[in-house]
């Protein structure tokens, strides 16, 4: 098959057809009618073979995951995702893994009503890159810059599992066979906290995805607000799973490692009845874990003071 080929088989069958695309797939450009009342917000990434997902990866967990990671930013800015366009390097033309990555990147997005709006195809080593577009009102967006002094802070779900399970991609962590499925699904699968970013929009007044370690996401935070934090790294919140293997991966995986997507964000105390009240309708569990403060950041293990060696990913070091 040449590129058209692979479109019109593999990416055009999507059952997402919003009402606001004008023109789709198949022209020069797509043809999009956002609301007067609206604004857009645009993300772009970009998964590598055997830099963000193993070379032997399932192709549908690569689909889910190029897409996750993108509506995981948007969910950071209490967006709406909408379009989607897709820049897909093959080595090969492969049939089998084109049906499976396609049919995992279109399961997450109708799951989030995003339709896939054009893109480019061409040979060369396996990379995809996502542009996603979704909206926001003009009032009712988060950024990194917001944060204030007293607020707390608080972080969706679980932290470190995406780095177990890097470790045992890697071999360098043995765990029980059910532990590993977990810790393997969240590192392939994550899941993107975009009902949560809307919801606490209206509440928040920073927020930010945790994709390179909690330690350098709320680093990028406080220096954005001009203020410091004071976290206790004994309220991190833990999967069962990770706690089973503490005693041998420690703390560092859920502080400073990355690939977890969830949301870190601020709030004053005063809004945490409504923080309370929206988590529990949507049945995701938010822990706080710190407050921010005017100076420095402080890792904290109780009331002592918990040692950072790892600053979170760099791409280029």
């Amino acid at each position: 098959m040449d590129e058209f080929g692979i479109v019109d088989r593999f990416f055009k069958r999507q059952s997402v057809r919003r009402k606001d695309v004008s023109l789709g797939i198949g022209d020069d450009t797509a043809v999009v009618s956002p609301s007067d009342s609206r604004k857009l917000v645009v993300t772009t990434d970009v998964l590598v073979s055997g830099v963000h997902f193993p070379e032997y990866t399932e192709p549908a967990s690569i689909g889910h995951k190029v897409l996750a990671v993108n509506l995981s930013d948007i969910a950071a800015m209490g967006g709406v995702p909408a379009w989607a366009t897709m820049a897909l390097v093959l080595p090969q033309a492969d049939e089998r893994w084109l049906e499976e990555f396609s049919s995992g990147f279109f399961a997450l997005a109708e799951q989030f009503d995003v339709q896939l709006i054009g893109g480019d195809i061409t040979s060369g080593p396996l990379s995809v890159s996502i542009q996603l577009i979704g909206v926001v009102t003009d009032d009712g967006y988060l950024t990194r810059s917001g944060a204030c002094r007293d607020d707390v802070i608080y972080v969706s779900g679980t932290l470190g599992d995406a780095a177990l399970g890097l470790k045992i991609v890697k071999k360098e962590l043995i765990a029980p066979k059910a532990d590993r499925a977990f810790f393997l699904d969240r590192l392939n699968r994550p899941a993107p906290r975009v009902k949560l970013g809307s919801a606490i929009a209206p509440y928040a007044t920073a927020a930010i995805d945790v994709s390179d370690g909690l330690v350098a996401d709320l680093g990028h935070v406080c220096e954005s607000s001009g203020v410091g934090a004071i976290v206790d790294v004994a309220c991190l919140p833990v999967s069962a799973c990770y706690r089973r293997c503490l005693s041998k991966v420690g703390w560092e995986p859920a502080v400073a490692f990355g690939d977890d997507y969830e949301l870190c964000f601020t709030a004053p105390e005063d809004n945490t009845p409504a923080i309370e009240r929206l988590t529990k309708e949507l049945n995701i569990v938010v822990a706080p874990i710190g407050r921010i403060t005017g100076d420095t950041m402080q890792w904290m293990h109780g009331d002592q003071r918990f040692p950072i060696h790892e600053q979170g990913y760099r791409h280029f070091r």
